[in-house]
Formats: C-alpha cells, structure tokens, sequence
C-alpha cells in the first residue's frame, strides 16, 4: 500500500463493509429528492429494506418545530405520521437476496424551517423497528445558494503551530515532531504580505482552539483562542489585517469530539449526577465512552443531546460574529444525522454569504448527502485521482480523462469540492512522488484548470516536503508532513514563481474556475482539457509521458503558463503546435 488516506474507508475491507451495511439493513442513506430542497417545494424520501427483514408495512414521521419525531405502528405521538408506499422490489447479488423499497412525499414548507423526520417498520415477532438504527434525519429549507465569492477562492491551508512564529522569531526546538515549533497567529499575520504576493485570497486555519496538542483538534473550550497562539487580539489583527487585503479567513471547526481535557469531559466523567454526563455517550460509566475512532483523548459529543448541540452551534455563530468568513468542518460525518440541518441554519442566518465546506473522507454519493447541510466537500475523490495519476504513474491518460468526465457531471454546480493534493493527515505530494517536481507541477496545474476551488498546503508552493513516511511500524504519525515552514534562502524560488503564476491565471481567467469543461481528447500519455466562459477559451495540456512528444491545435493560442521551459509553442497560420517535454503541461488561452 503505497499511499494511505486516513478515514472511515482506508482500507478495502472497510468499504466492502460499509456498502454490505446500507443495503443489508432498514436503511435510507439520505435518499431525499432534491437534497436541498426550497420554500413550498415536495420533498420525497426513499427508503430500502433488506432480504433479512420481512416487513409488510412502514411509516414516516416528522417535525418542523425542532423537537424530535415520534411514534409507534403509524401513529404520532409527537409530530405527524403517514403511511409508507411501497414502490419496487430488487435483486442484490451481493445480499444474495431481495431489496424492497418504500417510498413518501413531505409537503413543501417554508423557508427557514428545519424537517425532523424518521421511519419505523413492522416486523414480522419484533414489532416496530426504526430505520438506520434510529437515526433522526432532517434537512433545512431555504433558498440559499452558494456564495459566489467562493467559486473564486484559491486557499492556503496553515498548519498554524508550523507556519511562523513571526518574522524576526526563531523556532522553538521541541524533543520530537509532536511537540510546539512556535508558529504564531501573529507569525500568519507577519506574513500575510508573502501570501498576498503569492497571490492566494483565502486562508484555512487549523484549529486554534485551547488544546493541549500541537494540531488542535482536540479542544478544551470552543470560545477562546489558545494563549500559546496569540489568543484572541491575535485573531482579531489577523482578521483586520487579512479582510484589509481582500484575503477571507476561515476557520477548522470541530463539531464531533472534544479533548479529554476539556473541563464538561472532566465533570461528566468525575460526579455521576454532573450535567455534563449526558453530553457524552458512555458504554460503561466512567471509562467506556465513545471517541473519534477509539482515540481515547477525544471523547465524542452526544450532538442529539439539546444543551451538547446548542453549546456547538453557538460557538459557530460566536466565531462568525466574530469576523470569520466560515469554516472547514472536520470529520462531517461524524455528528448526528440531523445536526447539520441547524448548523446551516444558524451559519446562514448569522452571515448569508459564509462558506462551510467538510471534511468527508467517503465516496462521493455520501458527500453530495450533504448537499443543503454545507455548501460542499473537500475533494477526496479527486485527490485520490490526482495521486495515482501523477504521484505514482498508475493511472494512463484514458483513466483520468475518464475519470474526470465522469466525476465533473457527477456533482451540481452549486456544490463545492475544493481540490487539493496533499493535506496534514497524509504523505506531502512531494514525497509521495518521489521529490519529482515534475510531476508536482504537473499535478498543480491540472489542479488549476479544473473547478473546484484550489486548496494549497502550506510550503507545497516553495518545495517544503518530508524525512520519512507518515506511516511507520503499522501506526500512523501524520506529523512528518508537517514540518515547520520554509522561510528565506531555504525556500525554492522557481517553484513559488510557478505557483505564483498558476495563481495569477486562474485570477485572470473566469473559465478555469466558473467554464464548461469539456476532455478534448487523451491517449495513453496525453489528456488535453477545454473550458470555455463567455469569450474565453482555455486548453490544458498534459504529457504523462517520461518521453517529449508534440500535439496541434486548431487556432492560434497564448502560453498562459506551464511547467517547464522548454514547452515550445509554433503558430503557424491557423494551427499551434506544441512540443511537451516529458512530464510537462501547459495552460493555453485565445478569445474567440
């Protein structure tokens, strides 16, 4: 296994499990029809039963008022009940059994309104059964598009313990990779003049929060800022500073768990009659507890108890009042099913134009499941894509122009899948490929001519890479990819230019990030990309080949950038010839 993506599905075997699971259970895996659905618009639920289940009848319940649905063999007893219809039976090689789907219809409501709704079955000696384990699903109603600043975001994820611990301040020297360098919220400040120059107009924040860790994921009070970081005024410059030259701010929120530390944690588990008992899930009091994957330290929140929930959502309101532009969610999929239907509430009603996107290491028809609850995903599918192309040579040119065909008309436009190629849980895309700059390069400016809004990780753009792999005697130890930042002569100037020109056209160019995409043409070494808005009219091309070869186009087009030198451009009458060195690729323009 040459490369890991942590998450609930890094392994084979885990996916086979979670596919066995939805289908062999009562399930409806956010079958909602629109997804994201608008004032007085119907809104149908799917549902599915698997072979081991005899079930005759069904029904669904829900609730607009915030309360939770309830019920028994169709009758509410509190909310509102109706009758399941039963729609179609179908054969599952997997199950080796049949599936029988269910089906309602929920009239349309209001805006602004939140939709609780569950279901139960009959089952043949067990009564009432509840789909999905229980699970309460809702959705938020509203019209409220994604905001169009953000199709025209370029990100720059800081880790921030890592990034700078200000401009004339030396590292610090911990004892190992876990341990405090000293980066700053001053220091991201201080250096704000260096990411204008780049070119970048939004940052990503890694948590900076209290915590006891260098990450930060693993909180003590959601409504402070950790003092080693600068705490509050800090942020607040940096806000100033940051909205000052047009660079918007985002926040790594964490909704799921907490630190061990964290004083609701400390009390729920040290007095059984503590108010804070209810706000965790405890298996065997005091010790048994859920966690984000095992991990003790980070005891899980009950998010379906009322006070855990509001404590969570008002942090997200406070932080935007605050000044925040929005927030990168970790682990989304964590939280209860219906907690995101009130985080979109409270995010767009406190500021309309704030962007959430997840953290959603799954396929890709679970993350359009949260089409409505944020504006979108981090884009793992494609990351995975882009690695195997371009870090470790597997995919040809017909796989990833099949791929990206395929993955583009998958997802709406209005969904946003910010793309990137490395992050802090992984192995750095330098290392992965070998140190190769080439395919670096390469992989970037794909990365660029394609939609979703560009995310770079931190000193990717000057060079900054690894010592060994993130994964070492069978654990994982994710803090090798986060080394501390490359400043002054120890930066690679070459490649920050290229960065910087990568940036500087995907500003230029409306087509790279709002154009119709289009896959020109492939062969086993070549991908050629169109996108075309309004006049423009760009093509990416790209050799994946350790050979140079050539490639014509009709028309005469400009070098908007490339990846090396030495692609040449010949325009002769009504055709461009372009000669690609081995691994290199190239961004054309010409206005029609």
């Amino acid at each position: 296994m040459d490369d890991f993506i942590f998450g609930t599905l890094a392994t084979d075997q885990l996916k086979l499990e979670r596919v066995y699971g939805h289908r062999a259970g009562i399930s409806h895996a956010f079958r909602r029809f629109p997804l994201d659905p608008l004032p007085a618009q119907a809104i149908k639920l799917v549902i599915s039963v698997g072979p081991e289940f005899p079930v005759r009848r069904g029904w669904f319940y829900w609730t607009t008022d915030g309360s939770d649905p309830k019920g028994s063999l169709g009758k509410a007893l509190n909310g509102f009940a109706a009758p399941l219809l039963f729609t179609h039976t179908e054969w599952d090689n997997v199950l080796w059994g049949y599936l029988s789907y269910f089906e309602a219809v929920l009239p349309g409501f209001p805006s602004g309104t939140v939709v609780r709704y569950s279901f139960g079955f009959e089952v043949s000696g067990k009564g009432e059964v509840l789909s999905d384990d229980g699970r309460v699903f809702a959705c938020f109603v509203d019209d409220d598009p994604l905001p169009d600043w953000t199709k025209d975001a370029i990100i720059y994820e800081i880790f921030v313990d890592r990034f700078s611990p200000g401009r004339d301040e030396p590292w610090k020297n911990p004892k190992n990779l876990g341990g405090f360098y000293g980066g700053t919220l001053k220091g991201v400040t201080d250096r704000l003049e260096y990411l204008a120059e780049l070119g970048v107009n939004t940052i990503w924040l890694t948590p900076i929060f209290p915590s006891p860790s260098h990450h930060g994921y693993d909180a003590t009070d959601f409504f402070e800022v950790e003092p080693r970081l600068g705490g509050k005024e800090a942020l607040q410059i940096l806000l100033t500073e940051a909205h000052r030259r047009g660079i918007r701010v985002l926040l790594d929120f964490v909704p799921n768990h907490v630190s061990d530390r964290h004083p609701y944690f400390q009390s729920a588990i040290s007095n059984p009659s503590s108010p804070y008992r209810e706000w965790f899930t405890f298996r065997h009091y005091p010790d048994d507890y859920e966690t984000f994957f095992g991990v003790k330290s980070l005891p899980q929140l009950n998010l379906r108890y009322p006070p855990a929930r509001e404590y969570v959502l008002n942090a997200a309101r406070y932080w935007l009042e605050f000044g925040v532009d929005g927030f990168r969610v970790d682990y989304a999929i964590g939280p209860a099913a219906d907690f995101w239907a009130d985080f979109r509430k409270v995010t767009r009603q406190v500021k309309p134009d704030c962007w959430t996107f997840g953290e959603i290491v799954d396929p890709s028809d679970v993350q359009l499941t949260f089409a409505g609850q944020l504006d979108g995903a981090l884009d793992f599918i494609l990351l995975e894509g882009l690695r195997q192309t371009f870090a470790f040579g597997r995919w040809n040119g017909h796989q990833l122009a099949s791929f990206l065909e395929r993955h583009h008309a998958y997802f709406p436009a209005d969904f946003s899948r910010p793309s990137f190629l490395d992050n802090h849980d992984m192995n750095r895309f330098l290392w992965a490929a070998s140190n190769d700059q080439r395919r670096l390069k390469l992989a970037a400016l794909l990365q660029f001519s394609l939609a979703g809004p560009p995310v770079v990780y931190y000193g990717t753009e000057v060079g900054l890479s690894q010592n060994r792999d993130v994964r070492q005697d069978g654990r994982g130890v994710p803090e090798e990819s986060r080394l501390p930042m490359l400043w002054g002569d120890e930066q690679d100037l070459q490649l920050f230019d290229f960065y910087r020109q990568l940036i500087e056209v995907r500003k230029k160019f409306k087509g790279l990030s709002r154009g119709k995409f289009k896959v020109l043409d492939c062969t086993d070494t070549l991908v050629v990309l169109e996108r075309r808005y309004e006049r423009e009219k760009l093509m990416a091309v790209i050799n994946l080949s350790s050979a140079s070869q050539a490639y014509s186009l009709p028309g005469q087009w400009v070098v908007e950038v490339q990846t090396d030198q030495n692609c040449d451009l010949l325009v002769q009458d009504q055709t461009t010839e372009i000669s690609l060195p081995a691994l290199g690729g190239v961004i054309l323009s010409t206005i029609s």
